[in-house]
């Protein structure tokens, strides 16, 4: 196990982890302000089961791909990287987007739902809120264990449930004031490197199937001085998805990425907050 699988572990579920524990967090925290306190059990019920169902996501998942061989291989471990690359970048855009009204519309339908005896919709809010980070970490895991020779670090995802959990934690029971913008600023350039690793990874698997023509390959070949299956190299594929010998199309995809991507994060489309 390398330290890249490690970060990359624990930067996923923290980032997955914050957001889901922050939407469970505002719900409790709007149910205390209605003195509503009896449906916490529902909500602390209903986010175990989402977190169980999360786990489930993986085996079935993990069940799926286990026996491919070949081709099929290829094509399902590139599907996932571009799957998980999309989604990485989307949560990421949604995110900036939904951040500064995220807590005034949960409260406000954790109001409409208790006014209106909703109370199936108080059960279904959490549930939703944390099997959707779940889901979305079973994928991004499995991603980043494909290109990781199919390992993913247990205690990176331990240590960045509990680090977020605990943040959390902080936050709503201690009434501290934590940085979580800050929190969130620092992760997504992380998971955007991430993710534009992905999908270089993504698309290396498609030209070995033909599916993408490489054009130029190797563009360069540095694995003589740094070798992406040891030390430093083998630490920035587990993170970044390091390659030491791309081809043209991996390293122009990778790039225009990257500007892309940062580029919008400065100015982000509009229509992102609305989806």
């Amino acid at each position: 196990m390398n330290g890249g699988s490690l970060l990359a572990t624990f930067l996923v579920v923290f980032r997955e982890t914050l957001e889901a524990s922050l939407i469970v967090g505002i719900i409790l925290t709007a149910l205390a302000k209605l003195n509503q306190k009896r449906f916490f059990p529902h909500v602390i019920a209903s986010t175990v089961v989402a977190i169980l169902a999360s786990i489930a996501a993986s085996f079935v998942l993990a069940a799926l791909t286990k026996s491919a061989q070949g081709n099929v291989q290829k094509i399902i471990e590139g599907s996932i990287s571009l799957l998980a690359c999309g989604v990485l970048t989307y949560m990421v855009f949604w995110m900036n987007a939904q951040a500064r009204k995220m807590r005034s519309e949960m409260e406000l339908r954790i109001e409409q739902a208790v006014t209106g005896g909703e109370y199936f919709a108080i059960l279904t809010l959490p549930f939703l809120a944390v099997f959707r980070e779940g889901a979305e970490t079973v994928l991004f895991l499995k991603a980043v264990s494909i290109q990781n020779s199919g390992v993913v670090s247990f205690w990176g995802g331990l240590s960045g449930f509990a680090v977020a959990i605990s943040l959390a934690y902080l936050l709503f029971v201690g009434g501290r004031k934590i940085p979580i913008r800050t929190f969130f600023k620092i992760t997504e350039y992380f998971i955007l490197l991430i993710s534009a690793g992905l999908l270089a990874y993504g698309i290396h698997e498609l030209e070995e199937l033909g599916w993408v023509s490489p054009i130029v390959y190797p563009v360069w070949n540095i694995n003589h001085i740094l070798n992406e299956k040891q030390g430093i190299g083998a630490f920035l594929k587990a993170l970044f998805g390091y390659n030491g010998n791309p081809s043209l199309v991996e390293v122009s995809l990778y790039w225009m990425y990257l500007s892309i991507v940062f580029l919008f994060l400065k100015k982000p489309l509009k229509i992102i907050s609305h989806l």
